[in-house]
């Protein structure tokens, strides 16, 4: 059933309504401070080919558009009214979540005896059990370390719970109660959804409704494809990395050819590392899972605002993760650090399109998302009580023509920060300090957006942080055009004490009172030679405290005196100085110096040459083959190269050992 023109907009925006409903329906409702106030929950109406058509862009983690229900119905084929579906096993639900703390509700929506589509709700929740208290620790080798695995059941049976799921999922949760709350706010949405939408069938009618969902999803595909053709015909190939696998020393390689061959787009990871002993795995099934194309997805929707927000926007887009890759593990590999692959991913891929046409994208982002948790332990009972109390992220990269975003970088999804008040009113800690970090952003004609400082006292003895997710300690944030990187993350316990020490790495931190820890995060890569950036702008970053006096004259040669450009001074910093080519991408003396050794060619051999063995089996070679072609990253000690001819040299005699034994 084809609509006209009106009734189409008019359903168009009817069921949006009924989507966003949904996820305030879920908001307003949930107990945790990560759902209520960071906003990590989503909800989506999807229609009878199980993929998404409603889904609201502002509200809740956008990033989950291009959702696929199929692999989650498919265990339930006679599902009738008031049933729902409980799951968060990534390798039984299709990757409908990626890490298990995300419990997936489904539900279908019936009008009268008629199936009319399906609603969708997701949140993080605060524990689901494993080996820490929040349920991640980067450390965790496989899932079964990592909480309480729940495929496909049926939580609610025409309307009644299901009590024995129920208790099985209690018993297995270090905070019941509180979890509970959010599982009631999530079928709280759900039942929104359900009225809103047997309500538009009521006034419509039922064919109109089921049409629609395919005429929207084509409209979505019509308004993506002027924008896809943007990127021009060939295929582009960029790199980059996670700074180790937090068990080794070793950094984490993600590759991304992006090929646009008449009107379809195709993503290949060939060439990213295989999956890790470690959580940093993300679980994609083998599907078009929507973490592959979120920056295309980026790319489409600030392009054309106007544009249906559903999965027709991606429908000529293809995208392969090798199996047994970081990007599509095998089971039982460990994935509740996903977020910080992701991330890497995001920048990835960004990179590739920068190289295709440097205007479509902007440059790296701080690529940092640290949700900061607190352990707390119940004065009366001794158990551990974890709560995210703040969520971390970086200053966003610069594009051509505009400055990175402040303090904000939002390539993972829509969540916020939680308000200090709210902290210190739930959490024995005292917010010192939070706010941007001068000189974080990275230097360009356009700069890159700051990175956040923030420092929290604890009040009491006996309580440890858990900070998953941070990264880019080694790999700065690459600027593009003649853009400069950013500076890389910080984190320091007791900054500015005798005791004071730098992190790389945090699993579970145990800290006494009055102990601080401050994180320092990246900003954003920046975009353009920075010489060329207007001297007024430097003084408006200086005066706003973005930007030092003296990085002002070091990195855009810009003199300011007192509060005002000295102009005669700028001339002379400025005169003679010779240009930036602006097709480069920089990526810091670090990176430069890591792909002198280990070349594309050598590693995209070494992991071709790791195919035939086991996928559980190859992190292990891969560490034994790094180790021993570079001794050194069997230390902790901070990595300093050797001669790359040298290091070149014995990664190809590695390499080809390997090559020896697989094929023996």
């Amino acid at each position: 059933m084809t609509l006209d023109a009106t009734e189409f907009e008019i359903l168009r925006h009817k069921t949006t309504a009924a989507a966003e409903e949904m996820g305030l329906t879920l908001q307003r409702s949930a107990r945790t401070i990560y759902v209520k106030e960071v906003s990590d929950f989503a909800t989506a109406i999807a229609g009878l080919d199980g993929k998404a058509f409603a889904y609201p862009e502002m509200l809740g983690v956008s990033a989950f558009v291009d959702l696929d229900l199929r692999p989650t119905l498919a265990a339930f084929p006679d599902l009738a009214p008031g049933d729902v579906i409980l799951s968060n096993l990534p390798y039984a639900n299709g990757a409908l979540s990626t890490h298990l703390p995300d419990l997936q509700l489904v539900r279908p929506f019936f009008h009268g005896e008629r199936l009319i589509g399906y609603g969708w709700s997701m949140a993080h929740t605060s524990d689901i059990g494993g080996g820490v208290p929040s349920s991640i620790s980067p450390r965790f080798s496989d899932i079964y370390q990592e909480g309480l695995q729940i495929p496909p059941v049926r939580l609610l049976h025409q309307g009644r719970m299901d009590d024995g799921v129920l208790a099985i999922y209690r018993a297995n949760c270090r905070s019941p109660r509180t979890n509970m709350g959010d599982v009631r706010a999530m079928l709280s949405a759900l039942e929104t959804g359900e009225r809103r939408i047997a309500a538009i069938a009521a006034a419509h009618g039922d064919d109109a409704v089921i049409g629609f969902q395919t005429q929207l999803a084509d409209y979505a595909c019509e308004k993506a494809r002027p924008i896809l053709d943007l990127i021009p015909e060939g295929s582009f190939d960029y790199w980059d990395y996670l700074d180790h696998d937090f068990v080794s020393n070793i950094p984490v390689r993600l590759r991304c050819r992006l090929t646009r061959e008449g009107s379809r787009i195709h993503l290949d990871f060939t060439g990213t590392d295989p999956q890790l002993a470690s959580a940093f795995n993300l679980p994609t099934a083998g599907l078009r899972n929507p973490y592959l194309t979120i920056r295309l997805l980026h790319l489409l929707t600030s392009h054309d605002p106007t544009a249906p927000y559903n999965h027709g926007l991606l429908r000529d887009i293809e995208a392969d993760a090798p199996a047994g890759s970081v990007l599509n593990p095998q089971y039982p590999a460990a994935c509740g650090v996903r977020h910080a692959t992701v991330m890497r991913l995001i920048d990835t891929v960004s990179g590739a399109l920068h190289l295709a046409n440097p205007a479509l994208a902007p440059v790296a982002g701080g690529g940092t998302v640290l949700p900061v948790v607190l352990v707390d332990h119940d004065p009366v009972t001794g158990e551990a009580r974890p709560m995210v109390i703040q969520s971390i992220v970086c200053g966003s990269g610069a594009r051509d023509g505009s400055d990175g975003v402040d303090g904000r970088e939002a390539g993972l999804s829509n969540t916020r920060n939680s308000p200090i008040e709210r902290t210190e009113d739930e959490a024995p800690v005292l917010v010192e300090h939070y706010g941007l970090r001068c000189n974080s952003g990275g230097p360009g004609r356009w700069r890159g957006g700051c990175g956040l400082v923030y420092t929290i006292r604890m009040l009491k003895d006996d309580l440890s942080v858990l900070a998953r997710g941070l990264e880019r300690f080694r790999f700065a944030p690459w600027g593009g055009a003649g853009g400069r990187p950013a500076p890389n993350c910080r984190v320091v316990v007791n900054i500015g004490r005798e005791d004071e020490r730098e992190l790389m790495r945090i699993d579970m931190l145990p800290l006494r009172k009055g102990d601080t820890i401050t994180f320092m995060t990246p900003g954003g890569g920046g975009f353009g030679d920075p010489f060329s950036r207007p001297p007024e702008a430097v003084l408006a970053d200086v005066l706003s405290g973005f930007v030092s006096i003296e990085a002002a004259a070091c990195d855009y040669g810009v003199a300011i005196r007192g509060e005002a450009v000295d102009a005669k001074a700028t001339t002379a910093f400025r005169d003679g100085r010779e240009g930036i080519r602006s097709d480069d991408i920089d990526a810091g003396s670090f990176r430069e110096n890591w792909d002198a050794v280990l070349t594309d060619a050598l590693v995209c051999r070494m992991i071709k040459a790791l195919e035939p063995l086991p996928p559980t089996a190859r992190a292990r070679r891969r560490r034994r083959l790094y180790e021993a072609a570079l001794p050194a990253l069997a230390s902790d000690e901070p990595l300093h190269l050797p001669d790359p001819a040298s290091a070149r040299a014995a990664f190809e005699r590695e390499i080809a050992a390997l090559e020896r034994e697989v094929h023996a």
